[in-house]
């Protein structure tokens, strides 16, 4: 396999964007992307794209009503939608084609324009109709059973992981303030998080990522043309991803093997064994706070149960040992297509030290995740400086 680096990077203003059409949304992140880079659309070998369900659309097939605004014209094209791991899935897909020697430049784009759509309906369909879908009402009615089954296998006292996972929405919150392309810019207290009108017990209000329209696009490159490109590549490590069982009865969501798996072949491919150590920022795909708690136990980032500890020692805060989402994250920003794309642009802009007011100081690997399916599918992407 050949060496990989991102040397591109482009993402629209994220929020309500009334102001563009779906394809004029995406050429204003590819039109960054190439600028960022100084190559033209001709220099790009193919194009790799991805969104929610067609139904979240609300046209069948969208790539092609993007095509030109991607720049795909007499380009190998692709659509990706594994939901919420869409914008992972589009970066190991546009990975691999360099990787493998198919392709040397290769565009990466996500999107989502979920504000023209029906978010809610698209998201309480997905489960099938006999059994799942009775149960589940949309996306926080799922994560609130992760949520709660997590509190409870480990014993913790319900208010201590109230507590941490309130620390956390202000973190996210805080962070998003400084990041130009976030959705959410609100200044809150832990009060504000713990008043917060409850969605699906335990999850309030302000622990619940928002809909947002937004697009990313980012550039791969093959180690020769990278070199040529750019002086301050973000060299690919490491990359995994896994799934779980369809059903959520028959899988572990707490010890979560997709979550598991997925880090440990990135691990291995990075030769990563200490993550808590070698990591200096990680974008952790957080589009609820319990959940983010649980990642960090499944990533490897403290042993079993002891998420909490890390919020409360100020370990995964903007200045502390490993600063994560410090763009303010999922919880903040969330055009579903494009939101592990984000995690994969924001972690490669922390490494070329391109990430503005939330840059980490002397990042050296930075660490991406998506997650998505039926509360299914994990991915990860490690980066760093050198190839």
């Amino acid at each position: 396999m050949r060496k990989v680096a991102v040397v591109g990077i482009g993402q629209t203003v994220h929020g309500r964007r009334k102001d563009v059409s779906f394809p004029d949304l995406i050429y204003e992140a590819v039109e960054k992307a190439l600028d960022d880079t100084k190559l033209t659309i001709e220099e790009v070998d193919a194009v790799v794209s991805g969104s929610m369900p067609a139904p979240m659309e609300g046209t069948n097939a969208p790539h092609l009503w993007w095509a030109d605004a991607l720049g795909a014209r007499s380009k190998p094209l692709m659509r990706i939608a594994t939901c919420g791991t869409t914008g992972m899935s589009i970066a190991h897909s546009a990975y691999y084609h360099v990787a493998s020697g198919l392709f040397d430049v290769v565009l990466a784009v996500g999107a989502e324009k979920m504000y023209e759509n029906d978010p809610q309906a698209v998201m309480a369909t997905i489960a099938e109709p006999f059994f799942q879908r009775k149960f589940i009402t949309g996306a926080p009615v799922i994560f609130s059973f992760q949520c709660n089954e997590y509190t409870h296998r480990y014993k913790l006292p319900e208010e201590r992981v109230r507590q941490a996972t309130a620390m956390l929405s202000v973190r996210n919150h805080t962070d998003a303030l400084d990041n130009p392309y976030a959705h959410i810019k609100i200044k809150i207290t832990l009060e504000d998080v713990l008043k917060s009108r409850i969605i699906a017990y335990p999850i309030r209000f302000l622990d619940v990522c928002p809909i947002s329209d937004g697009a990313c696009a980012v550039i791969y490159a093959s180690e020769d043309k990278a070199k040529k490109i750019t002086d301050n590549p973000a060299w690919i490590k490491g990359v995994g991803y896994a799934g779980d069982e369809y059903w959520m009865g028959d899988s572990d969501k707490v010890q979560w093997a997709s979550a598991i798996i997925a880090a440990r072949r990135a691990y291995k491919m990075a030769g990563i064994e200490n993550p808590l150590k070698q990591f200096d920022v990680a974008e952790v795909y957080n589009p609820f706070t319990y959940q983010e708690l649980i990642y960090y136990e499944c990533f490897g980032f403290c042993e079993k149960g002891e998420a909490c500890k890390l919020v409360e020692d100020g370990t995964v805060m903007r200045d502390g040992e490993l600063p994560c989402a410090p763009s303010g994250g999922v919880l903040c920003t969330n055009p579903i297509g494009a939101t592990a794309l984000i995690r994969v642009a924001e972690a490669a802009l922390q490494t070329m030290g391109k990430a503005g007011k939330h840059q980490i100081p002397d990042v050296e690997t930075a660490f991406a995740s998506g997650m998505g399916g039926l509360n299914q599918l994990n991915g990860v992407m490690i980066l760093g400086k050198t190839p």
